[in-house]
């Protein structure tokens, strides 16, 4: 019988998985479509590869295995899987057609929303990817101020730009790589120190799991506007869980420009671009960013759906609430455990990570250790706390109990030094978000 989120006797069979594995091998380069989803960043053997269905905070992998996710697709979804009033607004535009030869009405009622909610959005363009509209921001910062080089802090997508900065640059002229350089967050003297008078934009995420100290963002704000240098907000992960108009909204900062995908249509693909009047008018016909399916009408009306959900039902203060007794949990578990010396969970409440540290043993084994476990108790884990909607008290409570057992043994085996030894397959890879080159000064001619 499959595994149930349940105190389960065995680790799930993978069986299936592991067949549609060997099947993609020979013809995909890589298997994944997305690093975070590959089976790179779960241990070999235990968990498994391809998912098959979910529904509210539970998924079924290919195996029939059942699984409470704190992963929710990498961050899109807000609301949870096969969320009732987004579904219905997908099933009914799909009755009324997917694409279309001209514009669709939801753009406009979108874009209307939009513009109530987030701060800085005296303009809005509408993509599908959160890569398209950092591309979109730095190029129409580029063009707006005159000038060539970006300085950024963050995971910002796949294009040369930002790329060029990271271990994976190959492919990229040198050329491309001399304009882009990184600064480190919470550093405003690296800031000060990087910024020249050819520097069009600053983009960052407003914050990852560190908070902003020292009133960073508003000094980040206030360097920029006195260099006349762009301010971006990459708010991927932040905007529409943080709090309903984003970062900007919670933390009082209003950028220039912002950035958004992810959380704002549970699970479908759209992306948002918005900013200055100003600086957005440069789209009309000096900067070219147009595509196809931005006006995609399935999406526009999963994000109407999605963003009158968050307004109606206060669902920021929701996520919060349920990270808040995840992450306090965890953290009153590891200190009444005694092990708090090298585990512990950091972050936001809607959105929190647990990490390891050396001091114990080798980190990635640590965290394989922690994964194997709580994927035998029906818990899909990666060490994130990815908040959704459909987290029910009685969803925490289990995870929470399922910690209390597998820290146990986390301890029960670091005394023993027997963590490599318990590992039932191959650890898991270190995630690729890091930049090989933090805190680079822009190269100068």
């Amino acid at each position: 019988m499959p595994n149930k989120v349940a105190f389960n006797e065995a680790y799930p069979v993978v069986t299936g998985s592991d067949g549609l594995y060997e099947r993609a091998l020979p013809i995909m380069t890589p298997v994944t479509q997305t690093l975070a989803k590959g089976p790179g960043q779960y241990i070999n053997g235990v968990a498994p590869k391809y998912l098959k269905r979910g529904k509210g905070a539970r998924v079924w992998d290919v195996d029939g295995n059942e699984f409470l996710d704190y992963n929710m697709a990498i961050g899109p979804l807000s609301l949870g899987y096969c969320y009732p009033r987004v579904d219905e607004a997908i099933i009914a535009q799909l009755k009324d057609g997917i694409t279309f030869s001209m514009m669709h009405e939801l753009e406009v009622v979108l874009a209307e929303l939009i513009h109530d909610i987030i701060p800085n959005a005296e303009a809005i363009r509408i993509s599908k990817t959160g890569a398209d509209v950092t591309s979109a921001a730095v190029r129409v910062a580029r063009a707006f101020t005159g000038r060539k080089k970006v300085l950024c802090c963050g995971y910002h997508g796949w294009h040369d730009w930002y790329i060029s900065v990271t271990s994976r640059s190959s492919g990229i002229p040198q050329e491309v790589r001399d304009l882009t350089s990184t600064f480190g967050y919470n550093d405003i003297d690296s800031v000060k120190n990087a910024l020249d008078e050819d520097t069009a934009c600053v983009i960052l995420e407003p914050f990852v799991f560190e908070a902003p100290r020292h009133n960073f963002l508003q000094e980040l704000k206030d360097l920029c506007e006195a260099n006349g240098t762009l301010l971006i907000f990459d708010e991927m992960w932040t905007g529409f869980r943080i709090a309903l108009g984003g970062a900007q909204e919670f933390f009082g900062v209003t950028p220039d420009l912002a950035c958004y995908s992810k959380a704002f249509a549970n699970g479908m693909p759209i992306s948002l671009l918005t900013g200055r009047k100003e600086v957005m008018d440069l789209f009309k016909e000096e900067v070219f960013f147009f595509t196809t399916f931005g006006g995609e009408a399935l999406s526009l009306a999963a994000a109407v759906a999605t963003i009158q959900e968050m307004k109606e039902k206060n669902v920021a203060a929701y996520l919060a609430e349920k990270g808040k007794r995840i992450k306090d949990g965890y953290n009153m578990l590891a200190a009444e455990l005694g092990i708090a010396h090298y585990t512990g969970c950091t972050g936001y409440d809607c959105r929190s990570l647990v990490s390891f540290d050396a001091v114990a043993g080798n980190p990635l084994e640590l965290k394989s250790f922690v994964q194997q476990e709580m994927l035998r108790r029906g818990v899909l884990w990666s060490g994130f706390h990815n908040m959704s909607f459909s987290h029910t008290d009685e969803e925490v409570n289990y995870t929470l109990a399922a910690y209390r057992e597998v820290l146990g043994l986390l301890k029960e085996a670091v005394t023993r030094q027997e963590v490599a030894s318990l590992l039932r397959g191959a650890p898991i890879e270190p995630v690729f978000r890091k930049v090989s080159n933090f805190n680079t000064k822009p190269v100068t001619k």
